[in-house]
């Protein structure tokens, strides 16, 4: 029996059309042993919330560098939500000032990323973060 794979949502949300760090993050994940999905530019929030669905992911990870992070995230999140997706490990990065990244994750984003992060941290974040909800989930059955 093989072990279970990390399935990750990698989205840009919005008209951002700078997409090079999350094809790097999206490499770094498969190198980790994930599996990606990336949705590629310009994607609506319901766009993603559905490929998540669809695909069935256990993390979504947004970037973007327009700016436009504290209209989009929580939209993202609300698709989610509506979807019965809630339960998902929501992350994100780009260029987010720090006070929107507090309340970005006061608001359900468990973590946010900036400029300049080394990919092996979120890598790593994500496998401890998704291993421990997979074993909370797995306590409660």
């Amino acid at each position: 029996m093989s072990e279970r794979r990390i399935r990750v949502l990698v989205a840009k949300p919005g008209l951002d059309g700078h997409d090079r760090g999350a094809k790097t993050v999206a490499s770094v994940l498969r190198d980790h042993g994930m599996e990606v999905i990336y949705t590629g530019l310009h994607k609506t929030p319901a766009m993603i919330a559905e490929i998540a669905l669809q695909e069935d992911v256990d993390v979504v990870g947004l970037s973007i560098l327009s700016g436009a992070h504290m209209e989009l995230f929580p939209r993202v999140r609300k698709e989610l939500v509506e979807r019965g997706m809630d339960q998902v490990l929501m992350i994100g990065g780009g260029i987010i000032p720090q006070d929107d990244m507090q309340t970005l994750e006061s608001d359900g984003f468990a973590k946010l990323f900036g400029p300049g992060t080394n990919t092996g941290v979120i890598a790593e974040y994500i496998q401890t973060e998704v291993t421990k909800r997979w074993a909370a989930s797995e306590a409660k059955a």
